[in-house]
């Protein structure tokens, strides 16, 4: 790839103009030829959803209940059902946005080989991002399955049961724990699809990282692995994150403003 286009050494606002990241940017991404990106909740958060350390926001009201209080006992539950009842409601509204859309370009024009995202919120999904290059290493919000039994219900169902009076929705095949098929906090992570996402960071050209802090791990160690394989990094999020010292290109601003500005310069070089 010829990622020497952005120039030598990390490209920020406090050394470069926005203009010439987002040309940087977009050079780098016409001449990718493994390209994974990486994404977090700020991708999201112009579509309406609040990152988890937004002060005031709902997540902030609404800690998620960690996995071993939900197993204990029926009142971790009765929690984990009453808070996830109010995330779900502002997840169900959301829309994808421009930096959802332009990594859906970026896939029907053949450049995108994997998106990894921390996000549980479908958005990827709902833009169009197909499921065979889409790996959802924390789990979708929008289903919910029984710990017994395996069966599955939309999320969208059980939030009518929620809404009608229920407290602990049961499995209705088994009787069983429902619980989201999302990744609790204090939960191992499944192997295969952090297998698959660590595989191809060491595979991969450009590692391009929109809008997470990284600071979660293991996922947060993806950029790293990415690096040590020779790949080139490149990193949008609104502020610093503890691994911009790996990153060739760093951009600072909002995901959906940027790709926005970014993806006709793309085209602009594909057609050349």
């Amino acid at each position: 790839m010829a990622g020497d286009s952005a120039g030598e050494g990390t490209v920020s606002q406090d050394t470069r103009n926005l203009e010439e990241g987002i040309v940087g940017l977009a050079a780098v991404l016409a001449d990718a030829e493994r390209l994974v990106v990486f994404t977090g909740a700020g991708i999201s958060t112009e579509s309406g959803i609040p990152d988890f350390r937004s002060p005031g926001g709902i997540w902030n009201r609404y800690k998620p209940v960690d996995y071993q209080t939900f197993l204990s006992s029926d009142e971790g539950k009765r929690e984990y059902w009453r808070r996830g009842r109010n995330t779900y409601a502002v997840i169900r509204e959301a829309r994808p946005n421009p930096a959802h859309l332009a990594l859906v370009e970026l896939e029907r024009l053949g450049k995108l080989e994997l998106l990894i995202t921390q996000n549980i919120d479908g958005l990827h999904t709902l833009a169009g991002s197909s499921s065979e290059r889409t790996i959802e290493l924390h789990g979708t919000a929008h289903r919910v399955y029984c710990m017994t039994c395996g069966a599955t219900e939309t999320r969208d169902a059980i939030s009518a049961r929620l809404d009608a009076g229920e407290a602990i929705p049961a499995c209705r095949v088994c009787g069983g724990t429902l619980r989201a098929a999302t990744i609790a906090f204090g939960e191992a992570m499944p192997r295969e699809p952090l297998r698959r996402a660590i595989e191809a960071a060491r595979a991969c050209d450009l590692f391009l990282i929109i809008g997470s802090s990284l600071v979660v791990n293991p996922a947060a160690q993806l950029p790293r692995i990415a690096a040590e394989a020779g790949a080139y990094i490149a990193i949008l999020n609104q502020t610093p994150t503890p691994l911009d010292g790996l990153a060739q290109l760093l951009l600072r601003g909002a995901a959906g403003e940027i790709m926005a500005r970014v993806m006709p310069e793309v085209r602009a070089r594909l057609a050349e």
